[in-house]
């Protein structure tokens, strides 16, 4: 099985929530586009017609894929909203996605405010093949601690978590200027959010974890890169080979892959495109990053 480990889809139950909002994140019919607003981001226009079920399954297909998996727009805030409002798009996300074809399936999304180990079972029941978490509710070792018991569940339940960038309640997100790059979050926080919670995993949550299998996307913005400075800093020694961290290259190309793939061994890089946000790079291992996204997938064939 090949596997996209991260895509992204507009399904129109998310979009119907999201325009029913009076706060951010909301979405806004504006000259005929759909516009998403959002505290973190500038305006990002949706190409509705790009996000047909059936324009996304051929994408895939094209591709030459046989799965893609679809995670929720971290970076927008919802899982960071109060819980209620949090679930209520989340549930409306999982609707439109539960729904697409074959080719696709969901990563879960935790509600980070008061979240429980129940949770993880709902969103299992549901059809979901993981779970999915903010890497800002990862991202020091009391949040580690606060989402314990729901990190023990996952693991007892044999399924991976997928740490995505975005925000945990409480992270006050910096306002968007004017002007401001489209691509200025993606190298900055999201960046600097998936080294946070790289480091926080792996010098601290792995021992308290140990059976717990865990995939960051876009390479954990580069954190295992850091583990010579960690050393040097007097950080503790860390397993970059760790057989349950894996690490998908979502916005990486073949120099960054290459590099990460000999420090962290090739069996634990996933392909991951990012689709729609960005039209991935060749990397020149697509296809053995690919296969290896079907270790994770054990529950599909449970």
């Amino acid at each position: 099985m090949l596997v996209d480990a991260h895509q992204h889809i507009w399904t129109v139950p998310l979009l119907e929530r999201l325009a029913q909002r009076d706060s951010l994140p909301l979405v806004r019919y504006e000259d005929g586009l759909t516009v998403l607003h959002s505290a973190a981001e500038s305006p990002y226009v949706i190409d509705v017609a790009a996000e047909s079920t059936e324009r996304r399954a051929v994408r895939v297909r094209e591709d030459g894929l046989d799965l893609a998996l679809i995670a929720i727009s971290s970076p927008i805030g919802i899982e960071a909203l109060p819980r209620e409002r949090a679930l209520e798009l989340i549930d409306a996300h999982l609707d439109g996605v539960l729904a697409l074809p074959s080719e696709f399936a969901a990563w879960g999304p935790i509600a980070v405010d008061g979240a429980e180990p129940d949770e993880v079972d709902h969103l299992l029941g549901r059809g979901c093949v993981g779970i999915s978490l903010t890497a800002g509710a990862l991202a020091s070792p009391d949040a580690l601690e606060r989402l314990g018991p729901v990190l023990e569940r996952i693991a007892r339940r044999d399924v991976t978590l997928f740490v995505h960038p975005g925000r945990a309640p409480g992270q006050r997100p910096t306002p968007s200027e004017f002007g401001e790059p489209l691509w200025w979050r993606a190298l900055t926080d999201y960046v600097s959010q998936m080294q946070a919670a790289w480091l926080s995993f792996v010098t601290r949550g792995r021992r308290e974890h140990p059976e717990l299998k865990v995939l960051f996307a876009m390479l954990a913005g580069g954190a295992p890169l850091l583990a010579e400075r960690l050393d040097t800093r007097g950080g503790p020694v860390v397993d970059l080979r760790d057989p349950l961290t894996f690490y998908e290259n979502s916005s990486y190309g073949p120099a960054a892959v290459e590099m990460m793939a000999h420090l962290v061994g090739e069996a634990q890089m996933l392909y991951g495109s990012d689709r729609p946000v960005i039209e991935p790079l060749p990397t020149g291992r697509d296809r053995l990053l690919q296969a290896n996204g079907s270790q994770l997938l054990a529950r599909l064939h449970a």
